[in-house]
Protein backbone atom coordinates (compact mmCIF):
# COMPACT_ATOMS: atom_id res chain seq x y z
CA UNK A 1 0.00 0.00 0.00
CA UNK A 2 2.83 2.38 0.87
CA UNK A 3 4.58 1.58 -2.41
CA UNK A 4 1.37 2.40 -4.31
CA UNK A 5 1.07 5.76 -2.53
CA UNK A 6 4.69 6.56 -3.36
CA UNK A 7 4.08 5.72 -7.03
CA UNK A 8 0.97 7.90 -7.10
CA UNK A 9 2.85 10.82 -5.55
CA UNK A 10 5.66 10.44 -8.08
CA UNK A 11 3.12 10.29 -10.91
CA UNK A 12 1.32 13.43 -9.75
CA UNK A 13 4.61 15.28 -9.27
CA UNK A 14 5.81 14.17 -12.69
CA UNK A 15 2.58 15.31 -14.33
CA UNK A 16 2.75 18.73 -12.68
CA UNK A 17 6.41 19.20 -13.62
CA UNK A 18 5.64 18.01 -17.16
CA UNK A 19 2.93 20.67 -17.52
CA UNK A 20 5.25 23.34 -16.09
CA UNK A 21 7.96 22.28 -18.56
CA UNK A 22 5.55 22.51 -21.49
CA UNK A 23 4.47 25.96 -20.32
CA UNK A 24 8.09 27.12 -20.03
CA UNK A 25 9.02 25.83 -23.48
CA UNK A 26 5.89 27.36 -25.06
CA UNK A 27 6.84 30.74 -23.62
CA UNK A 28 10.37 30.43 -24.99
CA UNK A 29 9.49 29.75 -28.64
CA UNK A 30 9.98 33.38 -29.69
CA UNK A 31 13.44 33.75 -28.18
CA UNK A 32 16.32 33.28 -30.62
CA UNK A 33 19.88 32.17 -30.11
CA UNK A 34 21.51 34.57 -27.67
CA UNK A 35 25.00 35.44 -26.50
CA UNK A 36 27.39 32.47 -26.35
CA UNK A 37 24.61 30.14 -27.47
CA UNK A 38 24.98 31.55 -30.99
CA UNK A 39 28.41 29.89 -30.97
CA UNK A 40 27.56 26.73 -29.00
CA UNK A 41 24.32 26.21 -30.92
CA UNK A 42 24.17 27.79 -34.38
CA UNK A 43 27.78 28.28 -35.45
CA UNK A 44 28.89 24.86 -34.22
CA UNK A 45 25.60 23.15 -35.11
CA UNK A 46 25.30 24.30 -38.73
CA UNK A 47 28.44 22.49 -39.99
CA UNK A 48 27.23 19.28 -38.33
CA UNK A 49 23.77 19.71 -39.84
CA UNK A 50 25.27 20.25 -43.30
CA UNK A 51 28.12 17.72 -43.27
CA UNK A 52 27.11 15.01 -40.80
CA UNK A 53 26.00 14.94 -37.18
CA UNK A 54 29.21 13.42 -35.83
CA UNK A 55 31.66 15.07 -38.22
CA UNK A 56 33.06 17.31 -35.51
CA UNK A 57 36.15 18.03 -37.62
CA UNK A 58 33.89 19.98 -40.01
CA UNK A 59 33.46 22.76 -37.43
CA UNK A 60 35.64 25.63 -38.74
CA UNK A 61 38.35 27.10 -36.53
CA UNK A 62 36.61 30.46 -36.12
CA UNK A 63 33.53 28.65 -34.74
CA UNK A 64 35.37 26.08 -32.64
CA UNK A 65 35.37 27.06 -28.97
CA UNK A 66 37.18 23.89 -27.99
CA UNK A 67 34.28 22.71 -25.86
CA UNK A 68 32.61 19.37 -26.58
CA UNK A 69 29.95 20.00 -29.28
CA UNK A 70 27.23 18.46 -27.10
CA UNK A 71 24.51 21.05 -27.72
CA UNK A 72 25.51 21.43 -31.37
CA UNK A 73 25.24 17.66 -31.92
CA UNK A 74 21.82 17.54 -30.25
CA UNK A 75 20.57 20.44 -32.38
CA UNK A 76 21.98 19.00 -35.61
CA UNK A 77 20.25 15.71 -34.82
CA UNK A 78 16.93 17.44 -34.16
CA UNK A 79 17.22 19.63 -37.25
CA UNK A 80 17.95 16.56 -39.40
CA UNK A 81 14.90 14.70 -38.09
CA UNK A 82 12.36 17.50 -37.72
CA UNK A 83 13.66 20.45 -39.71
CA UNK A 84 15.83 23.37 -38.71
CA UNK A 85 13.85 25.95 -36.72
CA UNK A 86 13.66 27.68 -33.37
CA UNK A 87 10.63 25.54 -32.49
CA UNK A 88 12.60 22.33 -33.02
CA UNK A 89 15.52 23.73 -31.03
CA UNK A 90 13.38 24.69 -28.04
CA UNK A 91 11.59 21.34 -28.10
CA UNK A 92 14.98 19.62 -27.94
CA UNK A 93 15.49 21.46 -24.64
CA UNK A 94 12.19 20.15 -23.23
CA UNK A 95 13.51 16.84 -21.77
CA UNK A 96 16.30 18.70 -19.99
CA UNK A 97 13.94 21.38 -18.65
CA UNK A 98 11.68 18.64 -17.29
CA UNK A 99 14.67 16.65 -16.00
CA UNK A 100 16.14 19.65 -14.21
CA UNK A 101 12.82 20.54 -12.57
CA UNK A 102 12.52 16.93 -11.39
CA UNK A 103 16.06 16.91 -9.99
CA UNK A 104 15.51 20.25 -8.24
CA UNK A 105 12.35 18.88 -6.65
CA UNK A 106 14.38 15.88 -5.42
CA UNK A 107 17.03 18.29 -4.14
CA UNK A 108 14.36 20.17 -2.17
CA UNK A 109 12.83 16.90 -0.92
CA UNK A 110 16.12 15.92 0.73
CA UNK A 111 16.10 19.01 2.96
CA UNK A 112 12.39 19.78 3.41
CA UNK A 113 10.07 17.07 4.68
CA UNK A 114 6.73 18.87 5.06
CA UNK A 115 4.61 18.51 1.90
CA UNK A 116 3.29 22.09 1.76
CA UNK A 117 6.66 23.59 2.58
CA UNK A 118 8.25 21.60 -0.25
CA UNK A 119 6.07 23.44 -2.76
CA UNK A 120 6.92 26.89 -1.41
CA UNK A 121 10.60 25.99 -1.21
CA UNK A 122 10.61 24.74 -4.79
CA UNK A 123 8.98 27.97 -5.99
CA UNK A 124 11.61 30.09 -4.24
CA UNK A 125 14.49 28.01 -5.59
CA UNK A 126 13.39 28.09 -9.24
CA UNK A 127 12.59 31.82 -9.06
CA UNK A 128 16.25 32.74 -9.39
CA UNK A 129 16.36 35.15 -12.37
CA UNK A 130 19.46 33.59 -13.89
CA UNK A 131 17.87 30.14 -13.86
CA UNK A 132 14.61 31.48 -15.32
CA UNK A 133 16.53 33.05 -18.18
CA UNK A 134 18.20 29.75 -19.03
CA UNK A 135 14.81 28.06 -19.14
CA UNK A 136 13.70 30.26 -22.06
CA UNK A 137 16.91 30.03 -24.10
CA UNK A 138 18.45 27.26 -26.18
CA UNK A 139 21.65 26.69 -24.22
CA UNK A 140 23.98 24.11 -22.64
CA UNK A 141 23.33 25.49 -19.12
CA UNK A 142 20.05 23.63 -18.56
CA UNK A 143 21.64 20.42 -19.85
CA UNK A 144 24.62 20.51 -17.52
CA UNK A 145 22.49 21.70 -14.58
CA UNK A 146 20.32 18.61 -15.06
CA UNK A 147 23.33 16.30 -14.98
CA UNK A 148 24.89 18.21 -12.07
CA UNK A 149 21.84 17.81 -9.84
CA UNK A 150 21.41 14.22 -11.00
CA UNK A 151 24.93 13.49 -9.71
CA UNK A 152 24.48 15.59 -6.56
CA UNK A 153 21.19 13.92 -5.63
CA UNK A 154 22.85 10.55 -6.22
CA UNK A 155 25.56 11.48 -3.69
CA UNK A 156 22.98 12.64 -1.14
CA UNK A 157 21.07 9.37 -1.55
CA UNK A 158 24.10 7.13 -2.06
CA UNK A 159 23.08 5.97 -5.57
CA UNK A 160 26.30 4.95 -7.31
CA UNK A 161 24.73 4.26 -10.72
CA UNK A 162 23.03 7.64 -11.12
CA UNK A 163 26.20 9.26 -9.81
CA UNK A 164 28.22 7.71 -12.63
CA UNK A 165 25.63 8.66 -15.26
CA UNK A 166 25.35 12.24 -14.01
CA UNK A 167 29.11 12.80 -13.85
CA UNK A 168 29.80 11.06 -17.17
CA UNK A 169 27.41 13.29 -19.11
CA UNK A 170 28.21 16.43 -17.10
CA UNK A 171 31.85 16.11 -18.17
CA UNK A 172 31.09 16.21 -21.90
CA UNK A 173 28.59 19.07 -22.10
CA UNK A 174 31.23 21.82 -21.81
CA UNK A 175 34.62 22.30 -20.19
CA UNK A 176 32.75 24.06 -17.41
CA UNK A 177 30.83 20.83 -16.92
CA UNK A 178 34.20 19.21 -16.21
CA UNK A 179 34.87 21.95 -13.67
CA UNK A 180 31.52 21.24 -12.03
CA UNK A 181 32.57 17.59 -11.83
CA UNK A 182 35.51 18.85 -9.78
CA UNK A 183 33.05 20.64 -7.50
CA UNK A 184 31.00 17.46 -7.14
CA UNK A 185 34.13 15.54 -6.12
CA UNK A 186 35.04 18.14 -3.48
CA UNK A 187 31.48 18.09 -2.11
CA UNK A 188 31.62 14.30 -1.95
CA UNK A 189 34.88 14.44 0.03
CA UNK A 190 33.63 17.12 2.43
CA UNK A 191 30.35 15.32 3.12
CA UNK A 192 32.35 12.19 3.95
CA UNK A 193 34.86 13.96 6.21
CA UNK A 194 33.31 17.14 7.66
CA UNK A 195 29.68 16.08 7.87
CA UNK A 196 29.80 12.33 8.39
CA UNK A 197 32.99 12.65 10.47
CA UNK A 198 34.85 9.85 8.73
CA UNK A 199 38.56 9.65 7.99
CA UNK A 200 39.58 10.86 4.56
CA UNK A 201 41.55 7.69 3.88
CA UNK A 202 38.30 5.70 4.02
CA UNK A 203 36.83 7.88 1.27
CA UNK A 204 39.32 6.66 -1.32
CA UNK A 205 37.95 3.15 -1.50
CA UNK A 206 37.96 0.86 -4.53
CA UNK A 207 34.27 1.67 -5.09
CA UNK A 208 34.85 5.44 -5.17
CA UNK A 209 37.90 5.02 -7.40
CA UNK A 210 35.92 2.96 -9.91
CA UNK A 211 32.96 5.36 -9.76
CA UNK A 212 34.98 8.43 -10.68
CA UNK A 213 37.22 6.54 -13.11
CA UNK A 214 34.25 5.20 -15.10
CA UNK A 215 32.52 8.60 -15.00
CA UNK A 216 35.66 10.30 -16.35
CA UNK A 217 35.92 8.07 -19.45
CA UNK A 218 33.74 10.20 -21.82
CA UNK A 219 35.57 13.43 -20.94
CA UNK A 220 38.98 11.76 -21.26
CA UNK A 221 38.06 10.26 -24.64
CA UNK A 222 36.96 13.66 -25.91
CA UNK A 223 40.17 15.34 -24.74
CA UNK A 224 42.26 12.62 -26.42
CA UNK A 225 40.23 13.05 -29.62
CA UNK A 226 40.83 16.81 -29.58
CA UNK A 227 44.56 16.50 -29.07
CA UNK A 228 44.87 13.92 -31.85
CA UNK A 229 42.57 15.65 -34.36
CA UNK A 230 42.97 19.32 -33.48
CA UNK A 231 46.29 19.58 -31.68
CA UNK A 232 44.89 21.92 -29.03
CA UNK A 233 42.35 21.76 -26.23
CA UNK A 234 41.40 25.18 -24.87
CA UNK A 235 42.90 28.00 -26.92
CA UNK A 236 44.30 28.79 -30.33
CA UNK A 237 45.62 32.03 -31.94
CA UNK A 238 42.28 33.06 -33.46
CA UNK A 239 40.38 32.96 -30.17
CA UNK A 240 39.34 36.25 -28.63
CA UNK A 241 39.89 34.66 -25.20
CA UNK A 242 43.30 33.26 -26.10
CA UNK A 243 45.12 35.88 -23.97
CA UNK A 244 43.07 35.25 -20.81
CA UNK A 245 46.20 34.28 -18.86
CA UNK A 246 48.55 36.94 -20.25
CA UNK A 247 49.52 39.68 -17.78
CA UNK A 248 52.12 42.38 -18.34
CA UNK A 249 53.29 42.40 -14.69
CA UNK A 250 52.51 41.18 -11.18
CA UNK A 251 50.86 44.54 -10.51
CA UNK A 252 48.61 44.03 -13.54
CA UNK A 253 47.66 40.58 -12.20
CA UNK A 254 46.88 41.92 -8.70
CA UNK A 255 44.75 44.78 -10.06
CA UNK A 256 42.86 42.34 -12.25
CA UNK A 257 42.45 39.94 -9.30
CA UNK A 258 40.95 42.70 -7.13
CA UNK A 259 38.58 43.73 -9.90
CA UNK A 260 37.47 40.14 -10.40
CA UNK A 261 36.63 39.81 -6.69
CA UNK A 262 34.32 42.82 -6.99
CA UNK A 263 32.73 41.41 -10.16
CA UNK A 264 32.18 38.04 -8.48
CA UNK A 265 30.55 39.73 -5.50
CA UNK A 266 28.31 41.70 -7.83
CA UNK A 267 27.26 38.54 -9.70
CA UNK A 268 26.24 36.76 -6.50
CA UNK A 269 24.12 39.74 -5.40
CA UNK A 270 22.81 40.88 -8.80
CA UNK A 271 19.20 40.63 -10.02
CA UNK A 272 17.59 40.67 -6.58
CA UNK A 273 19.93 38.15 -4.97
CA UNK A 274 21.33 40.88 -2.75
CA UNK A 275 18.28 40.51 -0.46
CA UNK A 276 18.90 36.77 -0.10
CA UNK A 277 22.60 37.34 0.49
CA UNK A 278 22.00 39.96 3.18
CA UNK A 279 19.31 37.80 4.78
CA UNK A 280 21.68 34.82 5.06
CA UNK A 281 24.60 36.90 6.37
CA UNK A 282 22.48 38.85 8.88
CA UNK A 283 20.77 35.68 10.13
CA UNK A 284 24.07 33.88 10.64
CA UNK A 285 25.38 36.90 12.54
CA UNK A 286 22.50 37.90 14.81
CA UNK A 287 21.40 34.32 15.51
CA UNK A 288 24.85 32.71 15.58
CA UNK A 289 24.38 31.51 19.17
CA UNK A 290 20.91 30.08 18.55
CA UNK A 291 21.49 28.34 15.23
CA UNK A 292 22.04 24.61 15.10
CA UNK A 293 24.71 24.63 12.43
CA UNK A 294 24.31 20.92 11.77
CA UNK A 295 20.99 21.69 10.05
CA UNK A 296 22.73 23.75 7.41
CA UNK A 297 26.13 22.11 6.91
CA UNK A 298 25.10 20.12 3.83
CA UNK A 299 23.79 23.21 2.02
CA UNK A 300 26.73 25.38 3.03
CA UNK A 301 29.14 22.81 1.61
CA UNK A 302 27.13 22.50 -1.62
CA UNK A 303 26.60 26.25 -2.07
CA UNK A 304 30.22 27.19 -1.47
CA UNK A 305 32.07 24.31 -3.14
CA UNK A 306 29.91 23.38 -6.13
CA UNK A 307 31.44 26.18 -8.21
CA UNK A 308 34.73 26.58 -6.34
CA UNK A 309 36.82 25.50 -9.34
CA UNK A 310 34.96 27.98 -11.54
CA UNK A 311 35.23 31.03 -9.32
CA UNK A 312 38.89 30.45 -8.54
CA UNK A 313 39.55 30.24 -12.28
CA UNK A 314 37.44 33.36 -12.81
CA UNK A 315 39.51 35.28 -10.26
CA UNK A 316 42.76 34.39 -11.99
CA UNK A 317 41.96 35.20 -15.63
CA UNK A 318 41.46 38.50 -17.42
CA UNK A 319 37.99 37.81 -18.75
CA UNK A 320 35.58 37.23 -15.87
CA UNK A 321 32.98 34.51 -16.26
CA UNK A 322 29.25 35.18 -16.54
CA UNK A 323 26.50 35.11 -13.92
CA UNK A 324 25.13 31.80 -15.22
CA UNK A 325 28.37 29.98 -14.33
CA UNK A 326 27.36 30.01 -10.65
CA UNK A 327 23.72 28.90 -10.88
CA UNK A 328 24.31 25.79 -8.75
CA UNK A 329 25.51 28.05 -5.93
CA UNK A 330 22.63 30.50 -6.39
CA UNK A 331 20.05 27.71 -6.10
CA UNK A 332 21.73 26.20 -3.05
CA UNK A 333 21.80 29.59 -1.32
CA UNK A 334 18.14 30.04 -2.27
CA UNK A 335 17.25 26.77 -0.55
CA UNK A 336 19.41 27.72 2.42
CA UNK A 337 17.57 31.04 2.77
CA UNK A 338 14.24 29.20 2.94
CA UNK A 339 15.48 26.94 5.71
CA UNK A 340 16.70 29.98 7.64
CA UNK A 341 13.21 31.50 7.57
CA UNK A 342 12.34 29.02 10.34
CA UNK A 343 14.60 31.04 12.65
CA UNK A 344 12.08 33.92 12.54
CA UNK A 345 8.51 34.45 13.72
CA UNK A 346 7.22 36.42 10.72
CA UNK A 347 7.94 33.56 8.32
CA UNK A 348 5.40 34.46 5.62
CA UNK A 349 6.52 38.09 5.53
CA UNK A 350 10.18 37.10 5.15
CA UNK A 351 9.36 34.52 2.46
CA UNK A 352 7.35 37.01 0.41
CA UNK A 353 10.17 39.52 0.68
CA UNK A 354 12.73 37.01 -0.62
CA UNK A 355 10.50 35.81 -3.45
CA UNK A 356 9.53 39.31 -4.58
CA UNK A 357 13.17 40.43 -4.58
CA UNK A 358 14.04 37.60 -6.97
CA UNK A 359 11.09 38.19 -9.29
CA UNK A 360 11.72 41.94 -9.41
CA UNK A 361 15.35 41.16 -10.25
CA UNK A 362 14.15 40.36 -13.76
CA UNK A 363 13.27 44.04 -14.23
CA UNK A 364 16.77 45.31 -13.45
CA UNK A 365 18.25 47.18 -16.41
CA UNK A 366 21.43 49.19 -16.02
CA UNK A 367 22.62 52.16 -18.06
CA UNK A 368 24.12 51.52 -21.49
CA UNK A 369 27.64 52.09 -20.18
CA UNK A 370 27.32 49.38 -17.50
CA UNK A 371 27.94 45.83 -18.75
CA UNK A 372 24.93 43.70 -17.84
CA UNK A 373 24.45 39.94 -17.84
CA UNK A 374 21.63 40.10 -20.35
CA UNK A 375 21.38 36.34 -20.64
CA UNK A 376 21.14 36.03 -16.84
CA UNK A 377 17.66 37.40 -16.19
CA UNK A 378 14.39 37.72 -18.06
CA UNK A 379 15.08 41.40 -18.75
CA UNK A 380 16.06 40.47 -22.32
CA UNK A 381 12.58 39.15 -23.28
CA UNK A 382 11.30 42.39 -24.92
CA UNK A 383 14.41 42.44 -27.13
CA UNK A 384 13.14 39.68 -29.40
CA UNK A 385 9.98 41.54 -30.35
CA UNK A 386 11.86 44.80 -30.84
CA UNK A 387 14.59 43.14 -32.91
CA UNK A 388 11.94 41.66 -35.21
CA UNK A 389 10.33 45.09 -35.64
CA UNK A 390 13.71 46.62 -36.43
CA UNK A 391 14.45 44.06 -39.16
CA UNK A 392 10.94 44.49 -40.61
CA UNK A 393 11.46 48.27 -40.71
CA UNK A 394 14.73 47.78 -42.58
CA UNK A 395 13.06 45.51 -45.13
CA UNK A 396 10.11 47.88 -45.62
CA UNK A 397 12.43 50.85 -46.15
CA UNK A 398 14.99 48.89 -48.20
CA UNK A 399 17.86 49.44 -45.80
CA UNK A 400 20.58 46.91 -46.75
CA UNK A 401 21.30 44.52 -43.89
CA UNK A 402 24.58 43.37 -45.43
CA UNK A 403 25.84 46.97 -45.22
CA UNK A 404 24.50 47.58 -41.70
CA UNK A 405 26.76 47.21 -38.67
CA UNK A 406 25.73 45.60 -35.43
CA UNK A 407 27.35 44.16 -32.33
CA UNK A 408 27.79 40.84 -30.58
CA UNK A 409 25.71 38.72 -30.51
CA UNK A 410 23.80 40.24 -33.44
CA UNK A 411 26.76 40.81 -35.79
CA UNK A 412 26.12 37.55 -37.59
CA UNK A 413 23.64 36.10 -40.04
CA UNK A 414 19.94 36.34 -39.24
CA UNK A 415 19.82 32.56 -39.63
CA UNK A 416 22.31 32.09 -36.79
CA UNK A 417 19.87 33.88 -34.49
CA UNK A 418 16.44 32.91 -35.84
CA UNK A 419 17.27 29.59 -37.57
CA UNK A 420 14.99 30.61 -40.45
CA UNK A 421 17.26 30.22 -43.47
CA UNK A 422 17.77 33.99 -43.89
CA UNK A 423 21.50 34.15 -44.64
CA UNK A 424 21.70 37.96 -44.75
CA UNK A 425 24.27 39.05 -42.22
CA UNK A 426 24.96 42.17 -40.20
CA UNK A 427 28.59 43.24 -40.23
CA UNK A 428 30.84 44.11 -37.31
CA UNK A 429 30.90 47.75 -36.27
CA UNK A 430 33.99 49.82 -37.14
CA UNK A 431 32.51 53.34 -37.00
CA UNK A 432 32.57 53.76 -40.80
CA UNK A 433 29.32 52.02 -41.70
CA UNK A 434 26.40 54.11 -42.99
CA UNK A 435 23.78 52.25 -40.90
CA UNK A 436 23.88 50.68 -37.46
CA UNK A 437 21.49 48.26 -35.77
CA UNK A 438 21.91 48.91 -32.04
CA UNK A 439 20.34 47.67 -28.82
CA UNK A 440 21.26 48.33 -25.23
CA UNK A 441 21.49 44.54 -24.71
CA UNK A 442 24.78 44.50 -26.67
CA UNK A 443 27.04 45.82 -23.87
CA UNK A 444 29.15 48.26 -25.89
CA UNK A 445 32.43 49.75 -24.75
CA UNK A 446 32.52 53.42 -23.78
CA UNK A 447 34.54 54.08 -26.93
CA UNK A 448 31.87 52.66 -29.26
CA UNK A 449 29.08 54.38 -27.33
CA UNK A 450 30.89 57.67 -27.82
CA UNK A 451 31.17 57.08 -31.57
CA UNK A 452 27.46 56.33 -31.84
CA UNK A 453 26.60 59.40 -29.82
CA UNK A 454 28.78 61.77 -31.85
CA UNK A 455 28.66 60.37 -35.37
CA UNK A 456 25.22 58.74 -35.69
CA UNK A 457 21.60 59.82 -35.46
CA UNK A 458 18.61 57.61 -34.68
CA UNK A 459 16.19 57.15 -37.57
CA UNK A 460 13.90 54.65 -35.84
CA UNK A 461 13.66 53.51 -32.25
CA UNK A 462 11.64 50.85 -30.41
CA UNK A 463 11.42 50.62 -26.62
CA UNK A 464 9.77 48.21 -24.22
CA UNK A 465 10.46 47.78 -20.48
CA UNK A 466 13.77 49.67 -20.68
CA UNK A 467 15.02 47.55 -23.59
CA UNK A 468 15.76 49.53 -26.75
CA UNK A 469 16.45 48.78 -30.38
CA UNK A 470 17.66 51.70 -32.49
CA UNK A 471 18.32 52.01 -36.21
CA UNK A 472 20.97 54.65 -36.69
CA UNK A 473 22.41 56.49 -39.67
CA UNK A 474 25.85 58.03 -39.94
CA UNK A 475 25.93 61.83 -39.96
CA UNK A 476 27.22 63.34 -43.21
CA UNK A 477 29.78 65.52 -41.38
CA UNK A 478 31.07 62.84 -38.99
CA UNK A 479 34.78 62.13 -38.64
CA UNK A 480 36.48 58.89 -39.71
CA UNK A 481 37.53 56.34 -37.09
CA UNK A 482 40.38 53.95 -37.59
Amino acid sequence: MKLRNINLKATYKGLILFIISLFVVSLSLKTGMFWDNVLFGSEMGNPLFQNGIFKWNSIPLNSDAGHPPFLATLLATGWTLFGKSLTTSHLIMFPFVFGLLWQLSCFVDFFVKEKTLKIWTFILVISDPTLLSQFVLVNPEIIQLFFFFLALNAILRNNIYLKIIGLAFLGIVTYRGMMLCGGIFIIDVLIHTLIKKRKIITFFSKRVFLTYSIAAIPACLYLIWRIINKGWVISHPLEIWGNAWEFSSIQDFLINFGRNILVLGHQFTDFGRIILTLFILITFYIKRKQIDWKKYNYLLVIAIFSTIVIYFTSLLIKNTMGHRYYITSYLSFGLLSFLLIKEYRMKKFVYIGLLVSLLLGNLVVYSDSFAQGWDSSLAHLPYWELRKKGIEYMDENELPIKETASFFPNSTSIDNIDLNGDMRSFIKFTGKEKFVFYSNVYNLSDYNLEILDKDYSTIKSYTKRNVRVQLMKRNSNSSQHE
